[in-house]
């Protein structure tokens, strides 16, 4: 019973000392121990195990029990000891606690004290401080009422001042004075309320009323709108009066100016009435004449008068300017029966020159004209229609093409007085228009006849296939007429322009290039190209001339020249024309037919060598090839095609060489259709002997070897060949020699069969 009880008891301490594995960890760590008896998973059977390992170790049993027994003994002294020391643990801390609790209530007693003694100099500062800030609103009270006394004496002053000196007309101390009064008035805003300081700004009001008034009935006295000017010129009053008209309402001052700028004008609108002889276009002049005598006459007599400020001379002008285009408009109308191209091309650069000469003389601070604005510079830009525009002079002179090739210039500054008065032109302008249709359709005929007179150009085996002369001079006088009509309008009349630009272009194309290009004849008769793609054998094949080869590349060299000038022109009309119209400047259409004449050129010159190689590739079909008996040099249709090709592209390449794309394009084209013609060619050869078909081989290399140096045959000058088109000629011909190839490899089957 005692054993089971024991037994019990050991368990629940087991279970009661059972430690989770973080606290037995965190106890080897702190007290680290070999002894078996502190690990967790100690095993009483092993340790015993391990003390009495043999039967024979048992003879000292009473010894280990004996040192087990006095280890037992120390740890209960060492957990005794430290029983005990713990009895206190709980006293100490209490005691702790308490001594904690006293040295915070202490510590908020001398907050509570330091707190007291700071709200007590506050105070006492306040008390210190209240007496001194006392004296300063006293002092700024003080101040300003001072100020405001002498503000107020100097307004009551200022406003019986005002009063006299206006009743004396003493317009020069009055403007100093009313300036004044003005700016002191501004101080006394915040006591209108007070009856008196109402009464005075009432005053000064019905001061600069009077004084608006009386100075207005002065230069109605002096420039009366029916008389004459006053003899002598102006007085010292007017002058001071224009003083006070600048501080005074701004209406005034427009007043002032709007009548004596009327007044000035008043002559000029009675010479020039709608009915006189000098006021049609023809005699334009005399209406500039007239503004500039009297711009020389307002400065002598009246520059002085008005402050500078008010830029009259220049306000003079430009109103001399609406009055101008409201008249011009006016007569035009009426009388637009009777306007000639001449006539109104000379009144626009009359116009144009004055408006220069205006730009020149202002600034331009005094438009407020919405109809007016100022054009953006334009990008900068490579196409050679960028140069300088020229003058009125220098477009008379520039009838050569050696004027596109001028050299850039810095560009004036945009004219702010542009279309001030030339713009009542522009609803006319179609009298230039149809003008200009009908010299570029009288131009097109000049260069027709001119061509069918000379005939073709000249052969050109040095520099090139030369570029027609009419091209150049075409487009000399298409950027005459552009720059002309810019100058005149960048609206509507550009768009029209652009319309006839594209009307001749498309006929240069048709009448000049396209219906001069050359056409093929035989001996029989007349024949196209393509008939000579189907002639029989023993027809005379006809080829074209050396001089119908130079037309061609002439031809194909001037269209060239005009696809790129006309893309030029496209983007200098663009720039030239209002924003918002730019998009009706389209030259796509122009532009592809001058493509179109350049492939036609092409394709001519293509089927003209591939013509003359026909009759050759017809010979090598007809051949006996199954009846050779050895091989030889290349056979003669070889020799043929070779000179053939020696013939005509040395002429070809000579005349486009200013345009070697084209001649590229050229070879390119002509091996696209000759190869595919000899291999056709290559099939009817049957029936076909091996030696036939090594000497077909033989004559295939040679071929392939000519169109390899096709691009540099008989020049001196020995240049690689575009790598596109040395492709095209090795996978043509490559499959040509495989052909011949397998026909040697059936033949060859064909006789082991046989001699098996």
């Amino acid at each position: 019973m005692m054993e089971e009880e024991e037994l019990e008891f050991v368990e629940e301490l087991e279970a009661v000392l059972q430690l989770t594995p973080e606290v037995q960890l965190a106890i080897e760590q702190v007290f680290p121990s070999q002894d078996p008896l502190d690990r967790a998973d100690f095993n009483a059977v092993e340790y015993i195990n391990t003390l009495f390992p043999t039967e024979q170790s048992l003879a000292n049993i009473d010894e280990v029990v004996n040192k087990i027994r006095l280890k037992i003994r120390r740890l209960d002294d060492n957990i005794r000891t430290v029983v005990r020391g713990q009895t206190n643990v709980g006293q100490d801390g209490r005691q702790a606690l308490e001594e904690a609790q006293k040295a915070i209530q202490q510590l908020f007693g001398k907050i509570k004290d330091i707190k007291d003694k700071a709200e007590k100099s506050e105070q006492m500062v306040k008390e210190i401080t209240r007496d001194i800030k006392q004296l300063d609103h006293a002092k700024r009270h003080l101040t300003t009422s001072i100020t405001t006394l002498n503000h107020l004496h100097m307004l009551a002053g200022g406003v019986d001042s005002l009063e006299a000196m206006t009743r004396r007309r003493q317009y020069g101390e009055v403007a100093n004075l009313l300036q004044g009064v003005m700016n002191v008035l501004e101080h006394f805003h915040k006591y209108m309320g007070i009856p008196q300081i109402r009464q005075l700004s009432e005053r000064v009001k019905a001061a600069q009323t009077e004084l608006g008034q009386q100075i207005l009935a002065d230069f109605e006295e002096a420039f009366p709108s029916q008389g004459t000017k006053r003899p002598g010129g102006p007085s010292n009053v007017l002058r001071d009066a224009c003083l006070v008209a600048n501080i005074l309402d701004p209406r005034i001052k427009q007043e002032i100016i709007k009548k004596f700028i009327k007044q000035h004008l008043s002559e000029y609108l009675v010479l020039f009435q709608e009915n006189q002889d000098v006021a049609w276009l023809d005699k334009i002049d005399r209406r500039y004449a007239w503004i500039k005598r009297q711009l020389v006459d307002y400065e002598e007599k009246y520059g002085r008068m008005f402050p500078r400020e008010w830029c009259m001379a220049e306000r003079i002008a430009v109103e001399f300017c609406h009055v101008t285009r409201t008249e011009l408009a006016k007569i035009m109308r009426t009388r637009a029966k009777e306007i000639e191209v001449k006539l109104l091309l000379f009144a626009i650069q009359r116009t144009t020159n004055f408006e220069g000469f205006l730009a020149k003389r202002f600034s331009g601070c005094t438009l407020t004209d919405g109809t007016l604005k100022k054009l953006e510079s334009p990008p900068p830009s490579t196409n050679p229609f960028l140069e300088d525009e020229p003058t009125p002079e220098m477009e008379e002179l520039a009838t050569e093409k050696g004027d596109l090739d001028q050299p850039k210039k810095p560009k004036a500054p945009d004219n702010p007085f542009h279309g001030i008065v030339s713009k009542c032109f522009e609803p006319h302008l179609y009298v230039y228009i149809e003008s200009q249709d009908k010299n570029l359709g009288e131009l097109i005929d000049r260069f027709v006849a001119d061509f069918k007179a000379q005939g073709p150009p000249k052969p050109n085996t040095d520099e090139g296939g030369a570029v027609l002369p009419s091209c150049a001079d075409l487009f000399v006088y298409y950027k005459k007429c552009m720059v002309q009509c810019s100058q005149l309008s960048t609206g509507e009349p550009m768009i029209a322009l652009t319309t006839i630009f594209q009307k001749y272009l498309r006929e240069y194309a048709w009448k000049i290039l396209s219906g001069n290009l050359p056409k093929t004849t035989t001996s029989s008769g007349g024949l196209t190209i393509s008939s000579l793609l189907k002639e029989k054998e023993g027809s005379e094949v006809a080829k074209f001339t050396l001089e119908e080869l130079c037309l061609i590349c002439s031809i194909l060299s001037t269209a060239e020249y005009c696809l790129a000038t006309t893309q030029q022109l496209e983007e200098k009309l663009k720039e030239k024309v209002d924003v918002s119209l730019i998009e009706r400047i389209n030259l796509t259409g122009e532009m592809d037919t001058f493509s179109t004449v350049i492939s036609s050129s092409i394709q001519l010159l293509v089927q003209d060598l591939d013509a003359a190689c026909d009759p050759s590739l017809t010979a090598m079909s007809k051949m006996q090839w199954q009846n050779v008996e050895h091989v030889g040099d290349q056979s003669p249709y070889v020799t043929s095609v070779i000179l053939h090709i020696k013939q005509n592209v040395p002429i070809i390449r000579d005349n486009l060489a200013s345009t070697r794309k084209y001649f590229t394009q050229f070879c390119i084209k002509f091996a696209n259709s000759f190869i595919p013609k000899f291999i056709t060619h290559l099939f009817k050869c049957k029936p076909i002997s091996m030696v036939g078909a090594e000497q077909l081989l033989l004559d295939t290399h040679s071929l392939k070897m000519v169109l390899l140096d096709l691009p540099s045959i008989g020049s001196q000058v020995v240049r690689k060949a575009p790598a596109s088109y040395t492709k095209i000629v090795v996978k043509g011909m490559t499959r040509a020699e495989m052909i011949l190839k397998e026909s040697q490899y059936i033949k060859a089957e064909e006789s082991s069969t046989i001699y098996s």
